[in-house]
């Protein structure tokens, strides 16, 4: 039973702010792409997909999240299996093997990955809740859980995910807490051993990976191959200055010269045609959104509630944060969507599933049963 204050509570103003965000992204893709002459426009096939994660959203808040995370197990399991199937009989396009196809849709199970891991993750430490912080033996079965599909996702290869879904993991750690002891000994032993584990990380990474990396460095060293994308990326920032140049007015954007621009690289496109006055409001509507999570974390109603929430928000705000910062040209190129922003079916449902399985632990703190 929920009580009518959560019907009174109702946040229409995250609505409003989740709205606009969204609006930005279909805008930004009109613009870049309504030259083409395809019979369906991508601008509105991003609609499409909004108006399904909406759907999502609702199916993910109305659903109690403890009765979503009873199921946190089997849904772990038959991702790990749907991730070993991609090695076997997955899809290969532009040199990465990720997709399962069924025929009448493909499927992206490192996708699935995301929320089974956050779910999982949430699950175990609710149950074995460390209350002075974890040691090495309460780390070893959940870093276990995270590192078998981050392995397998890493031979697909896709770093942005892999990543990504690590970054669920320390965000729990983090707000849990490390036992003091194991945090300095942890230390010590990271700093000795990192010159093994990177000649580790680095042996094991492909050829076009390691030119990412050696771009972030020196993005002149190659500015007409691996450079380019970043190159073009801080040129069409730059070139919005205070108030931009206006909807259809990006140079570098319109003229094609930046790759990528309704997809990974779409925040340059809204820079170059709002400037620093739009950077300055998408910032503010995305910082919004993220301090609601915080909130939602903190007054959760019990310790799986506001784990779900803090997974949620260290997800959403990898993406941001890597997304931004390699337009930026501050963190290397790592293939990662603009959540709710950059086109693509399967960020925007899944983001939205995730909003609304937030949106689900608030709804629950005013649960009178359960």
């Amino acid at each position: 039973m929920i009580d009518r204050r959560s019907i009174a509570g109702y946040d229409w103003l995250l609505f409003v702010v989740v709205i606009l965000i969204l609006g930005i992204g279909v805008v930004s893709i009109y613009s870049v792409t309504s030259a083409s002459e395809a019979r369906s426009p991508l601008y509105m096939k991003q609609i499409y997909w909004i108006i399904l994660g909406w759907v999502v959203f609702l199916v993910m808040a109305w659903i109690d999240y403890h009765e979503i995370a009873r199921f946190a197990y089997p849904i772990y399991a038959v991702t790990l299996l749907l991730l070993v199937l991609v090695l076997f009989i997955g899809r290969t396009a532009l040199g990465a093997q990720r997709w399962l196809s069924f025929g009448f849709f493909n499927m992206q199970p490192s996708e699935l990955a995301k929320i089974s891991l956050l779910l999982v993750s949430a699950k175990y430490f609710s149950d074995y809740f460390p209350k002075k912080g974890l040691n090495l033996r309460q780390l070893l079965v959940p870093g276990g859980l995270v590192l078998l599909p981050v392995l397998l996702i890493l031979k697909q290869p896709d770093l942005g995910t892999s990543l990504a879904i690590s970054s669920v993991f320390f965000s729990m750690v983090l707000v849990i807490g490390l036992r003091s002891k194991f945090l300095i000994y942890f230390s010590l032993m990271s700093l000795m051993m990192f010159p093994f584990l990177w000649q580790f990380f680095w042996n094991r990474l492909r050829g076009y990976q390691r030119e990412r990396l050696l771009t972030f460095v020196d993005p002149t060293n190659d500015p007409t191959g691996t450079g380019y994308h970043i190159i073009q990326s801080k040129i069409a920032i730059g070139s919005g200055g205070l108030f931009g140049k206006g909807l259809f007015g990006g140079t570098q954007s319109q003229l094609k010269f930046l790759p990528e621009s309704h997809t990974d690289f779409i925040f340059s496109v809204f820079s170059e045609e709002w400037g620093f006055v739009g950077i300055f409001v998408f910032f503010m509507l995305f910082f919004f959104l993220l301090l609601w999570g915080v909130e939602i974390a903190y007054k959760a109603k019990d310790v799986l509630g506001s784990l779900l929430a803090v997974g949620i928000i260290g997800l959403i705000s990898f993406y941001f944060l890597v997304n931004v910062g390699m337009t930026l040209g501050v963190m290397p190129v790592v293939g990662v969507p603009l959540p709710l922003v950059s086109y693509g079916g399967t960020s925007m449902v899944t983001t939205m599933g995730l909003l609304g399985l937030l949106f689900n632990v608030k709804l629950r703190r005013f649960m009178l049963f359960y």
